[in-house]
């Protein structure tokens, strides 16, 4: 069991996913799987619940997540406040239990989304952001946001004498030496 400590100042915004599964259009995947929306006002019912079924695609109520919102990670939430259309990034994971997918996690922070693109072995959704979603967002930054100002960090200078020194106190003696 680990405990998960809890940052001053976060903010847990409950939220659910509705995910739709459709005919796989290829030999090799039965079921194509994909996350179609969030909701902000989650109904009171059990993870993968059948929403709505037709024409051989089946709507589910995927899961609740929790949105956390850390102060610390206020630059990522404005940037993607400030793109064309905001964003929320639903990621399911595989699961030995039926459906075979689970909800993993919710996230507004577009760096902590391209984690688990990486992986590579994750579902990630990007999503419009829900309105109310976004004005609790939007009110978050302007409570936590801090400038930082950006340090460039300066490099030692290269000694090409140092690697020699480390391999026993004489450089090599090379050819053109002479």
């Amino acid at each position: 069991m680990t405990a998960e400590l809890e940052v001053p100042g976060t903010v847990r915004v409950p939220v659910a996913v509705v995910v739709e599964r459709r005919p796989g259009t290829t030999p090799w995947a039965e079921w194509s799987w994909r996350a179609v929306e969030v909701l902000e006002d989650a109904p009171d019912l059990p993870p993968w619940t059948v929403l709505r079924e037709e024409a051989g695609r089946t709507l589910f109520l995927a899961g609740r997540a929790e949105v956390a919102l850390f102060p610390t990670d206020t630059p990522n939430y404005r940037d993607n406040l400030h793109s064309a259309a905001p964003r929320v990034w639903a990621v399911l994971r595989q699961a030995d239990a039926p459906p075979g997918l689970r909800l993993y996690t919710v996230t507004v922070d577009g760096g902590e989304a391209h984690l688990y693109a990486d992986t590579g072995n994750d579902l990630l959704e990007s999503l419009p952001m829900p309105a109310g979603l976004r004005a609790l967002v939007e009110e978050f930054v302007a409570r936590h946001h801090v400038e930082r100002a950006f340090h460039k960090r300066r490099r030692d200078r290269s000694d090409p004498e140092a690697m020699a020194r480390e391999r026993g106190g004489r450089r090599p003696a090379r050819d053109d030496d002479e």
